[in-house]
Parts: structure tokens; sequence; C-alpha cells
């Protein structure tokens, strides 16, 4: 039997939801308007005023934000409420330096956590439970949202953060954890130590997990499943729009339910900016209708999916994405953290190499691996390997500045990497996903 946290909401009909977001996303264009002068400026520029927004019908009408309007706007410029209502910031790992920030009320808190308590009980939580969040905690949104969720479901909460693997299954075994929050590469990680310790499924207390922040995959997903004995539930979010339970999986583990109540989805072709009916691929927009603090109108989130409003066999209502495809951009998510090929880019001019480089990422035994080959100049091409190591170590240090991330670096010789005709091949993304 499906439960629900707040099933008035999500098993709302269709028209019901359809009312919910005409009337908060009128009210949000408003506030929108009259408390973020770049937006509005935005707006004037595309000729359209809170008048021409009656319903989500009109939503087209609206420009889009994206993530150079995010650095652009740094750190205060999309702020929509006066700073003294404002009592957290989360924090995104950044793309070149510039992170986005984005600011909470304390009814944006409630809020953002009630869509986390929607996931636990998706999942099949209650207050029954022991809930472990081995997310990172801190400037990450993934932590403090699990966390928040699973104190509002009633849930016994576990705050380990991510790392110090044994004793993350020290508590899971000794405190009964039932519900495992995490990035799937970590929860692959964990089920893989249980298993080298000999641990059985039958012999893990784990009945869920909750995993996301990284692509992964259906095999992945099985793996987990049968290593650990659980069902592993996807979820989805972004720190601009919160944080993770903008959507998530329910029972039937066949896409993620959107938050509409929260939240407009829209899927709009990548290169025109056009609408796309519904069951077409495209990339993700989303519109946050009851955000006060950093409310985005349709910010451009660079995931490429298809939402469907199919009947779905939990009983929810809420229109469902599918796992991301890809992305229209180059970022890639490696261990949870965004990485964009400029950023490393960035590192190698600063240090003085070339812009000839080739990144690797893979995943060997459910973990990503970067690896960054670097052209050396004829200049600095020496057969001398203390020279070379240090100069590797250099690089290693300077991208985990930038990036958050440990990278292998290997140092090639001028020319040995294969130059192009037409767009340079900058990223092998080996990982089957």
């Amino acid at each position: 039997m499906e439960k629900y946290y707040q099933p008035e909401i999500e098993t709302a009909s269709r028209e019901q939801i359809k009312q919910w977001q005409d009337e908060r996303l009128v009210k949000q264009v408003k506030h929108v308007w009259d408390n973020v002068p770049y937006y509005r400026k935005k707006m004037e520029e595309k000729g359209v005023t809170p008048d021409d927004i009656k319903s989500r019908d009109d939503l087209y009408k609206l420009p889009f934000l994206s993530k150079d309007d995010l650095r652009k706007a740094y750190p205060y410029g999309l702020l929509a409420t006066p700073l003294q209502n404002c009592v957290r910031i989360q924090s995104t790992s950044g793309t070149t330096g510039k992170r986005v920030v984005a600011f909470y009320t304390q009814e944006d808190i409630d809020l953002w956590e009630t869509c986390c308590a929607r996931a636990i009980v998706a999942a099949g939580g209650s207050n029954e439970d022991v809930c472990q969040v081995s997310y990172g905690y801190g400037l990450f949104t993934g932590g403090p949202g699990l966390n928040g969720g699973s104190h509002k479901v009633g849930c016994l909460t576990i705050p380990t953060s991510s790392g110090n693997t044994e004793r993350q299954i020290m508590f899971i075994r000794d405190l009964n954890a039932t519900i495992l929050c995490c990035t799937p590469s970590y929860a692959a990680y964990i089920a893989e130590t249980m298993k080298e310790m000999g641990l059985t499924p039958d012999q893990i207390p784990l009945k869920a997990g909750i995993f996301g922040a990284e692509a992964w995959s259906e095999e992945m997903r099985q793996d987990i499943q049968n290593t650990l004995g659980i069902k592993a539930y996807d979820i989805y979010g972004l720190t601009e729009l919160s944080g993770p339970g903008v959507s998530f999986e329910c029972s039937a583990q066949t896409g993620m339910h959107i938050n509409e109540d929260h939240f407009i989805a829209e899927i709009i072709d990548p290169e025109t900016g056009e609408v796309l009916p519904d069951g077409e691929q495209g990339e993700l927009v989303f519109t946050s209708i009851t955000k006060k603090a950093f409310p985005l109108l349709r910010y451009r989130t660079r995931d490429i999916c298809v939402l469907t409003h199919e009947k779905c066999a939990c009983g929810r209502t809420h229109v469902k994405m599918s796992k991301p495809r890809g992305r229209s951009d180059d970022m890639l998510i490696i261990r949870g953290v965004n990485v964009f090929p400029s950023q490393i880019e960035t590192v190698l001019l600063n240090q003085g190499y070339p812009a000839n480089y080739q990144i690797i990422v893979d995943r060997v035994n459910h973990t990503d691996t970067l690896d960054v080959q670097v052209e050396m100049t004829p200049e600095m091409f020496t057969d001398n390997m203390g020279e070379i190591s240090k100069r590797q170590k250099d690089l290693v240090d300077g991208l985990r500045s930038m990036l958050g991330l440990t990278a292998k670096v290997t140092l090639v010789a001028p020319k040995s990497i294969v130059r192009s005709e037409g767009k340079a091949v900058r990223v092998i993304d080996k990982r089957k996903i």
C-alpha cells in the first residue's frame, strides 16, 4: 500500500494542480518584478510585464534565466527579500571561481524539507525508520535537505555526512539504519565494502536508499539493490531551486515525480528555446512558484530529459521526469561535483601550459575517476622524471583547489594529443550511464 507524506497534495487532481500553479505563478512574477531589478530589466527587454502573466499558459512569454545570469548577479542580484529575512545560504560546487549562492527564508527551508519528506515517505519511510544521511553537509544541499526531510517524517536521523566508511557501516549495523541517503557511487562503495566484510543482504538492516546528485545507470541501481538487499530510489534537485527534492521516485521506479505545487517544469528545444510538447526530449526548465528569497523563473537546468503525465501506479498525480539523459552544455558531474572543462583549462593556463589537453572520465569499482592528460610545451619537455612528477603534483594541487576533487594528471610529450579539424574532443566519458 503506497504511503504519502501529504496525500491531499500528492494525489490532487490535475485541475487542482493547475489552479495552484496559475495562482502562485501570477503572485511570484509580481514578487520578482517588484523586488529583483535584474530580472525586471530582463522582462522589460522582452517587453513583458506582470499583467501579461495570467496563468501558467503565459509562462512562455517570460525570459529565461541561466547559470550565466546567476554568475553576473552574484551574490545579491537575484535576492527577492530583505537580507534580514534570510536565515541560510547553500552553494553549489562552482564553475570558474564564482559559485552559485542561493538564499533561504525560514519558510523556504520548511517547504524544501517538506519536498524531501515526500521523497522519504515515497521510499517507504515513516517515523519508525532510522535514516542515515551520508550526503555531504555544509554548503552542499544534499545533507541539509534530507536531514530536514527525515526530521519532518519523524525518522531517527543519523547525520553521518560522507566519508569514513567504516564508521558509516558501524552505525548502519549498530543502530539498525533502514534508509540510506547518499550519492549512488558512495552507496555502491558502501555496498562493496560490506560485501568484502562478508555481509550478505539479509544481514544488512537497510531496506531503502535515496540516491542522487550524480548520474547513475539502471545497471548500477540493480547492483546496489542486490548487494544491500534494498530498493534504490532516485532523487533530483538543484541548489538554484532549493536542493534535492525537486522531484523523486516512487515505488514504480519509472521516473521522478516533480513537486508541482512548488515548481513548474517545461521542456524546451535547447537551440531555439521553443517549448516542446509532452513526451518529447529536450532541456528541462524550472520556475519556482513558492520560494521567497531566491525565486528563479524559467531557469535552464541544462539537463536533457522527457516529461510524462501518464497515470502512475503509485497514485501520485504530479508529472514525472525521466532520469536526465545528458546535458546541453559541457558540464560533467564527477562524484557529485559539477566540473566544467573550462575550470580545468583555467588551471592549466595559469600554470603556463597550452590549451592542449584531454579529460578522461571513467567509472572504476562504481567510483568516478578523472584523468587529465596535458601536453607540455617544447620548452618544458624533459626526460627528468623528478621535474615531471613535481609539475604533475602542482597541477593536481591546482585542480584540487579549483574543483574540490582529486584528479590524476599525466604530462605527455608536445603534439601527442590528436588535433581535431572541428570542435576539439576535450572530454572522453567512458562511464556507461
